[in-house]
C-alpha cells in the first residue's frame, strides 16, 4: 500500500520555522515526508534534514518522496523523544528548528492491517513501530478492569469508560478478543443507544486511548519537549501540531514552564531563584486549519499548531 498522508497546516508550519537555507532541521514525526518536503524545498545543498520515525514504512516512503531534493538528508528509525541521543550519535550539537506532527498518518489509519481504525475489522495491533512486541491485543486481553478503565478514562476522556471496561472483561470470559470489529461491538453494547445517536463514532475515544497506551505517546511527548528546546540554537524554532486536548495541554504546559521557569514561592515579592526564560512564544494562540483546508482534509479539524523560539 502506498504511504499517503495529507500534511496538516502545511504552509503555516513551514512558514513558522523561518528556515535558513543552510540550516539543520529535524522532523521528529517524519510520516510520509509531507512537512519534510516543505523543509527540503527551502534548504540548499549545505542544509540538512534529519527525519525520525518509529515506522519503517514511513521512512521508506519519505526517502522515496524526498530523493530529488538536493539538501543533505539523514533518516533515523527511532522514537522522536530520543532526540539528544540521536544528535549525539550524529555529532551534531544544535539544530535550527524542529517540527512534530502528532497525528496518526492517513496511511496508518487507512491500512487495515495496522488495526488503528475502528472502521475496519482486522487483528488488534495499533503499533506505530512494528518491531515492538506490545500491541492493542495485549491491552484488551491482559489488562484488569481497573487498568482498562484508567486507560480509557484518562487517554480517551470517555464518559462510559467504566461500562466499556466491564464489558471487555465480560467478553473475555467467552474467549480472547482478537479483532478491532469485536472491540467495536463490545463498545457499542456498553454505550446506551441514546448516547450513541449523537457525536462521533462510539469507538473513537476508546480506540484513541488504546493507541496512546500501546505507543506510550503522551509520556514520550512530555519527556521530549524540553529536550528539543535544549538542542535548539539561538533563534531556532520548535513547531508542534497536536490533535486532541491531552496532547495540546501537555505542549501548552511544557511551553509555559519554559516561558516562566521561576520556582520561587508566590508570596515572595521578587524572584530570588534567578531562573529566566530562554525561549519566547511565537503563537499567542494556537493556529488552526482554515475552512479551505477542512474542506480538503476533514481529518485536520482538531489540529492545533503551537510555535516557540529559542532566545
Amino acid at each position: 500500500m502506498e504511504f499517503k498522508h495529507v500534511s496538516v497546516l502545511f504552509d503555516e508550519t513551514i512558514n513558522s520555522l523561518k528556515i535558513k537555507p543552510d540550516g539543520i532541521y529535524v522532523d521528529g514525526t517524519l510520516g510520509g515526508g509531507g512537512h519534510a518536503s516543505g523543509i527540503c524545498e527551502k534548504l540548499n545543498e549545505n542544509g540538512l534534514l534529519i527525519g525520525i520515525d518509529r515506522d519503517n514504512a514511513a521512512i521508506n516512503a519519505a526517502g522515496d518522496r524526498l530523493k530529488d531534493y538536493n539538501c543533505k538528508k539523514i533518516f533515523v528509525h527511532d522514537n522522536y523523544n530520543n532526540i539528544k541521543e540521536i544528535l549525539n550519535e550524529l555529532n551534531i550539537d544544535g539544530i535550527d528548528g524542529a517540527v512534530m506532527d502528532l497525528g496518526v498518518s492517513s496511511f496508518q489509519l487507512d491500512n487495515g492491517e495496522r488495526g488503528f481504525s475502528y472502521m475496519q475489522d482486522v487483528s488488534l495491533d495499533m503499533r506505530m513501530n512494528e518491531d515492538d512486541s506490545f500491541s492493542a491485543y495485549d491491552v484488551i486481553n491482559t489488562y484488569s478492569e481497573k487498568e482498562l478503565f484508567a486507560v480509557i478514562n484518562k487517554y480517551g476522556e470517555e464518559k462510559w469508560a467504566a461500562r466499556i471496561a466491564k464489558f471487555i472483561i465480560n467478553a473475555r470470559q467467552e474467549g480472547e478478543i482478537k479483532t478491532t470489529g469485536e472491540v467495536v461491538s463490545i463498545i457499542k453494547a456498553a454505550i446506551p443507544a441514546a448516547a450513541r445517536r449523537n457525536g462521533p463514532h462510539p469507538a473513537k475515544r476508546t480506540f484513541q486511548a488504546i493507541r496512546i497506551e500501546v505507543n506510550g505517546e503522551l509520556d514520550a511527548l512530555e519527556e521530549s519537549i524540553d529536550d528539543y528546546l535544549d538542542v535548539l540554537k539561538s533563534e531556532g524554532r520548535f513547531s508542534i501540531i497536536t490533535f486532541h486536548s491531552l496532547e495540546d495541554r501537555i505542549v501548552k504546559d511544557r511551553f509555559n514552564n519554559r516561558l516562566n521557569p521561576c520556582t520561587c514561592p508566590k508570596e515572595l515579592p521578587i524572584c530570588v531563584c534567578g531562573k529566566v526564560a530562554d525561549v519566547k512564544k511565537v503563537t499567542k494562540k494556537p493556529l488552526t486549519p482554515t475552512e479551505d483546508e477542512l474542506e480538503v482534509n476533514p481529518r485536520s479539524r482538531s489540529a492545533k499548531l503551537r510555535v516557540i523560539e529559542k532566545l
